[in-house]
């Protein structure tokens, strides 16, 4: 089969689950293109997007953020292209057809025309993959306009039925819904809501992201011999991580606990107000802000860690979790978990049996849960082991792929 990914940004650190549904396909024997607005931050590259040469699979519609450079761009674009395919490109010019109130900013100025250019010439696909609820806007245009064929796939994660629809209304994927052949919310929380939506149920099917766990060696956590205590976070440095939340509750057990040590992997615009925190709350020596890790640094770091913390909330702006990846990675590896009631998280933490939910902005819930953790060390492998097979059962990526291809297959067969 041939399968088309619409995605934001790639390669992107923050979003393993997407490379692995793409590196997947590709084991499995099925052929992949990868359609991006952007390039990610290539500094700092996942291993597989090299072995497996993904970059010259991968196309970038690239269009400037601002109309003085934006127009020029698309003339110029236009005038070059218009040969091969001249009714598509006027459609795609959207001069009157698709408006902004209805398709929101898959509607704003030139961007069909930038996002239909990589498409001209190729073959047609089988499937058109869009992960996030704004990619399947976009590709139903393309499909209705006649520059992509195939099945349309929707995958919705978190912040696209939420933020996203504060911001557009509750109405903006009623074209999608309409046109599009196959919704796969990543949890029961998601199917739940985009039948609020209106989304028709016969069209939804959850399917869920996953690790492999081959790559994520179990070890049964103990307590270190000197004292030590090991907290670790792994997410972006952005509001819905709650990691103030959590650096609060680190400060509370620092008090009893002077060896407690709390590394954070990631980063983001609230870097600076993070560090800030810790200084007041005098945390330097206990916390620390590692900014971007490599994979392989991640792994290194869940094998340090005695317990993950993943303080998620939902944000001012009403942006949410989906079901996060570094859950499932470090529940593979062994680690107890302390987490919040959000979103799609109790479908994976199951509390009190591979770790423990709190109320989202509770400090004193997480400095209690993490206090009992750490009283209670002699937990620490039987929560381990009910975690790994957990995610063994329900979110191997090897299991979900191979569903994944099924799925394409009962879609495209007549």
């Amino acid at each position: 089969m041939r399968i088309a990914f619409l995605i934001d940004e790639f390669p992107s650190l923050s979003e393993t689950f997407i490379l692995n549904q793409i590196v997947g396909l590709l084991d499995r024997g099925q052929e992949v293109d990868i359609y991006a607005d952007s390039p990610g931050d290539m500094s700092k590259v996942h291993p597989e997007v090299e072995s497996y040469q993904l970059l010259s699979r991968t196309y970038y519609t690239q269009m400037p953020p601002g109309r003085s450079r934006r127009i020029p761009k698309g003339i110029r674009l236009f005038l070059a292209n218009f040969h091969k395919a001249p009714r598509m490109l006027l459609r795609a010019l959207n001069l009157f057809e698709y408006k902004y109130s209805d398709y929101g900013d898959q509607a704003a100025l030139l961007r069909l025309l930038y996002s239909a250019i990589p498409f001209l010439g190729k073959q047609p696909y089988d499937i058109i993959h869009c992960h996030y609820g704004r990619n399947g806007t976009r590709g139903a245009i393309l499909r209705d306009i006649g520059v992509l064929q195939g099945k349309l796939i929707a995958a919705f994660h978190g912040f696209d039925i939420s933020t996203y629809i504060d911001r557009y209304g509750e109405s903006i994927y009623e074209k999608l819904f309409a046109r599009g052949d196959l919704f796969q919310p990543i949890g029961e929380n998601w199917k739940r809501r985009l039948i609020e939506l209106g989304c028709e149920e016969k069209k939804i099917m959850v399917h869920r992201m996953g690790i492999d766990c081959t790559k994520f060696s179990f070890t049964p956590r103990q307590p270190d011999p000197n004292g030590s205590i090991r907290l670790v976070s792994i997410a972006r440095l952005v509001e819905k991580k709650g990691l103030e939340y959590g650096i609060r509750a680190v400060a509370k057990l620092a008090r009893d606990n002077p060896n407690i040590e709390y590394k954070i992997a990631g980063d983001g615009f609230l870097r600076e107000d993070l560090q800030q925190l810790i200084r007041e709350l005098n945390l330097s020596k206990q916390v620390k802000l590692l900014g971007w890790q490599q994979q392989q640094e991640i792994l290194a770091l869940l094998k340090w860690a005695d317990i993950l913390l993943a303080p998620s909330v939902t944000s001012s702006a009403g942006d949410r979790e989906g079901i996060p990846v570094t859950l499932m990675e470090a529940m593979a590896m062994g680690l107890p978990v302390v987490s919040t009631q959000h979103s799609g998280i109790p479908e994976l933490v199951q509390d009190g049996v591979s770790g423990f939910l709190v109320p989202e902005r509770d400090v004193d819930a997480l400095a209690d849960k993490l206090e009992y953790l750490i009283g209670h060390s002699e937990r620490w492998p039987e929560m381990g082991r009910a975690g790994r097979a957990y995610i063994e059962e329900c979110y191997d990526i090897n299991k979900l792929n191979d569903r994944l291809v099924e799925i394409y297959q009962q879609l495209i067969s007549p």
